[in-house]
């Protein structure tokens, strides 16, 4: 348990949440409250929590928690601000990685933030929380010590960022993740059709996040294009004729390698 611990309630209970709330409670914070649009994801993270209660309205003038923590999809914070009421003293962040601190009205709350944890979330996957990024900020020196706090409780790798920093390290994220699983589902449908395996490419997989955290991607880079064989990437272009936009996808980056390493 840490010295310092707090007080938590929890607007949404999806991926994040999940991961989050008990994370929070095993290191000796409490988690008060759950609200959640579809209380039957509310009523399902509370079973994983101590003495969570479930909240059916965005009302928590009555609540003893210290933190608010937004942790829903980007589309759905400004309805919910627009709706939430806060006891005085209250800390309110959002965990988004792409919106500023500043939707956050501080007619809602005088101290606001953000606890954005760097990672791709899934209810179903258990993670290392210790080793996951937190990008934190705050309108207040005050409100930027007590998430420090919170986050360093739970994680190794603690960063104070702005808003602008953040949406770019989201940028960079979704290339660097969603997109790369992606063309993983393409590889996966490729594969499928020539019934191979997926897990064939594992070990390449691997080795290709290994080397390009350990070298710098601009320097792990291999392949066909990199090395600037166009024989094998008009080959590549034809297989790729039934898939016109596979196809599209495979000519735009394989242009773009070849312009930076040619």
């Amino acid at each position: 348990m840490r010295d310092e611990t707090f007080n938590i309630s929890f607007i949404g209970a999806g991926n994040v949440a999940s991961h989050l709330a008990p994370a929070l409670e095993n290191v000796g914070h409490s988690v008060k409250e759950v609200y959640s649009k579809t209380g039957a994801s509310a009523k399902k993270l509370i079973k994983n929590l101590y003495d969570a209660s479930l909240k059916d309205s965005l009302n928590f003038l009555d609540s003893t928690s210290n933190i608010f923590i937004i942790s829903i999809p980007d589309d759905e914070i400004i309805p919910v601000l627009n709706e939430i009421e806060l006891p005085d003293q209250s800390l309110l962040v959002h965990t988004s990685g792409a919106l500023s601190m500043d939707i956050i009205p501080e007619s809602i709350a005088s101290v606001i933030g953000v606890f954005y944890p760097l990672q791709t979330f899934s209810k179903s996957r258990k993670l290392k929380i210790e080793e996951v990024p937190f990008l934190l900020e705050s309108n207040h020196k005050s409100g930027l010590k007590i998430l420090t706090s919170l986050a360093k409780s739970i994680s190794k790798q603690v960063h104070h960022v702005n808003s602008q920093q953040r949406s770019q390290l989201h940028v960079a994220a979704v290339f660097a993740c969603n997109f790369t699983n992606y063309l993983m589902t393409v590889s996966e449908e490729l594969l499928n059709e020539a019934k191979l395996d997926f897990n064939l490419l594992g070990p390449l997989v691997a080795e290709t996040i290994e080397k390009s955290l350990l070298l710098k991607p601009s320097n792990a880079q291999t392949g066909p294009a990199k090395r600037g064989d166009l024989k094998t990437l008009d080959k590549h272009m034809e297989m790729l004729a039934k898939h016109p936009a596979y196809s599209e996808i495979y000519k735009i980056i394989s242009q773009q390698i070849l312009d930076k390493y040619q």
